[in-house]
Parts: C-alpha cells; structure tokens; sequence
C-alpha cells in the first residue's frame, strides 16, 4: 500500500520503514550488560557527594570545635575523590571501560565535584557574614550564588567535553586541556577544611572563598594544560625530587592533613596557570625582541666564513 501526500503542489511518498529502522537503531543502543564492581564503585562516588551536600545543609551558626558539618562535608568529597579513582581504575584493570561507566562517572562527578563544593561555599559563607545588611542582601548575596552558579555549570562543561575528548587508553594522554573538577572540588574543600580545623575564626579567609571559586570555575573550562597526577609523576622511573616531594607531603600529612590538603591542591591547580602566565609573558617578550626579518619569516643572514 502506497502513502502519497501533497506538499507544495508535488506528491511525496512517505519512504517505507523509516519507523522500523528508528526502533530497530533504538534497540541497538540500549545496555544490556553492565559491569557491577566498577558500577557499584562509581555510585558511591555519588552517594559521598550527596552525603556532603547532607551534611554541609545540616551545618546552622558557626560550630565549635574542628569535627563541624563543614569539615565533615569537606572529607566526604574527599572520599568520594578516592572512589573516583578506585573505578577507572579497577574498570581498567579487569578491561571492561564501556561507555555506559564513563556516562556513570560523569553523572556521579556531577554531584560530588560539581553540585556539593558550590553548596558547601555557598552555605559556609552564608554562616559567616551578616547577610541581614542591606548591601550584602543586594550585591554580596547575590555575587555567591553567582559564583556558585558558575562553578556548577562550568563543571558541568568541563564533565562534557572530558566525555567528548577522552580516549579509551588512559596512558595515551598525559595531560588535561583545563583543570579537572576533582581538583577544582579539592582547592575548595580544602580551603574549608583548614579554616574549621585550623583558623576557625579567620574570617577573611571565608569572604575570600567566592572569588577562589569564581577562579577555579573558569580555570576549569581554560585551554590550560593540567598534568595527569599518577602518569606524570607516580608512573614510570621519575626524577628523585618526585620521591622527596612526594615524602615531604605525607610528613606533612602525618602532621598536620589540613595544611598538606590545602598545598597540595593550591598547588595543583595554580602551578599550571603560573607556568602559562610565565610562557605567555617570555613567549611576547622573545617575540618582540626578534628581528623584522625573522617574524616575517624570512632568512637570516650567515656570518661571513674567514679566509
């Protein structure tokens, strides 16, 4: 049976098994095997990123003490970072990375690096400053919900085009174009960490948390190369600074965790941004200081050889 229509003064004839193909394209992608271990891992991720929003919306007036709701917030992101790692590993290990489990890890990336770290800046600094005055209920207000805002939509840009970027061999790339939410999440609940553990009321260091987080948000969607962690610097023989580096930071970490947090992703995520300053400024100066001839690409004259 023939199924003519009239368009515009012509007939056009409805092409036959459009619906089927569709449906039967459907049916192609739907999942019908997953791998458990990576999953379950992977979810929990998720759970320890929910928990922290939890607890961080539990936390009312400034608490005594360094066990607050903020702190406690700070290290569930913490943990959920730990089963970020433990997934691609493991999936990696038993070779079974499927797309479905890179979609899963995103989504669960989402909540722990994206969603809980803006809220838990935003209800900290809330807290802490006296919102019942006028101008911070008019510019101050607003400027953290607006750099809570972008911090979550800006990991969410991050999250994406990883998905789109990302090869299957993790050792084939060394680098990542931006910083990754998970050391985006770290400079923030490292610095929430440290001031309820350590500087409690240092208050300054809280009003300084939307503007670092304005920062990090737009440092996660910049053309700045972030170096992979474990294939640059715990894979593979490495020079012997790696190691007294590496010795120095668990010494710290024996004594005092807040502080080897905070310097450990203060300085992940700002030695990249100062290296690409310091290019850009050498790369314009070397530039300018280069004849005309060799930025017009021509030649340049050879020195005369002695007779």
């Amino acid at each position: 049976m023939k199924h003519n229509y009239e368009v515009a003064g012509r007939k056009w004839r409805k092409p036959k098994g459009s619906r089927g193909k569709l449906l039967r394209r459907v049916r192609k992608q739907r999942v019908k095997y997953i791998t458990i271990l990576p999953s379950l891992i992977t979810i929990l991720n998720g759970v320890f990123g929910f928990t922290a929003v939890v607890l961080a919306s539990k936390a009312a007036p400034p608490q005594p003490g360094p066990w607050s709701y903020f702190a406690l917030a700070g290290y569930m992101v913490l943990v959920a970072m730990l089963f970020d790692m433990l997934d691609g590993r493991l999936a990696r290990m038993s070779q079974s990375t499927s797309s479905f489990g890179g979609q899963l890890d995103s989504l669960c990336d989402m909540i722990s690096f994206g969603v809980a770290p803006a809220f838990l800046m935003l209800k900290l600094v809330e807290t802490r400053m006296d919102l019942a005055n006028a101008i911070c209920e008019g510019f101050l207000h607003r400027f953290i919900w607006l750099a809570a805002i972008a911090y979550i939509a800006c990991a969410a840009i991050r999250l994406a085009r990883f998905n789109v970027e990302n090869e299957e061999n993790e050792m084939a790339h060394m680098s990542f174009v931006g910083l990754p939410s998970p050391g985006a999440a770290g400079v923030i609940v490292s610095l929430v960490i440290f001031h309820q553990q350590e500087v409690p009321h240092l208050n300054y260091l809280v009003y300084l948390l939307p503007f670092i987080t304005l920062l990090i948000a737009i440092l996660m969607v910049s053309q700045i190369r972030y170096p992979h962690v474990l294939n640059v610097y715990l894979t593979g023989k490495k020079p012997f600074g790696h190691l007294i580096w590496i010795l120095f930071l668990l010494g710290l970490a024996a004594e005092h965790l807040p502080a080897a947090l905070l310097l450990s992703f203060v300085s992940f995520a700002g030695g990249s941004l100062v290296k690409w300053l310091y290019v850009k400024t050498v790369g314009r100066r070397g530039r300018a200081a280069l004849p005309a001839t060799e930025l017009a690409g021509g030649p340049n004259p050879s020195p005369a050889t002695p007779e």
